[in-house]
């Protein structure tokens, strides 16, 4: 199970950490991801954490701006968002891949899914 926390409404330049707590069983092997979908918008690719090098990719839009960690003791990942503008506004979602498979942008490569968390930013 994959619970996504952090959310809520922050004005534009604001910043915001969000949380997706894992289990044991669902976090060493397994690479998780975040996605965002905003009203009317497919849902979209914001970053991934490879599992086995640590290595992080980023969409263009959040690079420079988003921080993906791994915490090996709490079983959780963080996405770190800064300098919030009103495109971020969207549901953020947390996801993860198949077991010990490098996984990347797409939505279907993952086969997990958190309930998602509203991120709302205002002008």
């Amino acid at each position: 199970q994959l619970q996504a926390s952090g959310g809520g409404l922050v004005q534009a330049g604001g910043s915001l950490r969000l949380s997706c707590a894992t289990s044991e069983r669902s976090f060493s092997g397994y690479a998780v991801a975040w996605f965002r979908q905003a009203p009317g918008k497919e849902r979209e690719f914001v970053a991934v954490s490879n599992w086995r090098t640590g290595r992080a990719t980023y969409a263009d839009s959040v690079k420079g701006r988003a921080t993906i960690s791994r915490d090996g003791r709490k079983y959780t990942v963080y996405l770190q968002m800064d300098n919030l503008q009103p495109d971020d506004t969207a549901i953020y979602y947390c996801a993860r891949g198949v077991y010990l498979r490098v996984t990347g942008t797409l939505p279907s490569e993952y086969t997990n899914w958190g309930q998602g968390t509203q991120v709302t930013v205002s002008s």
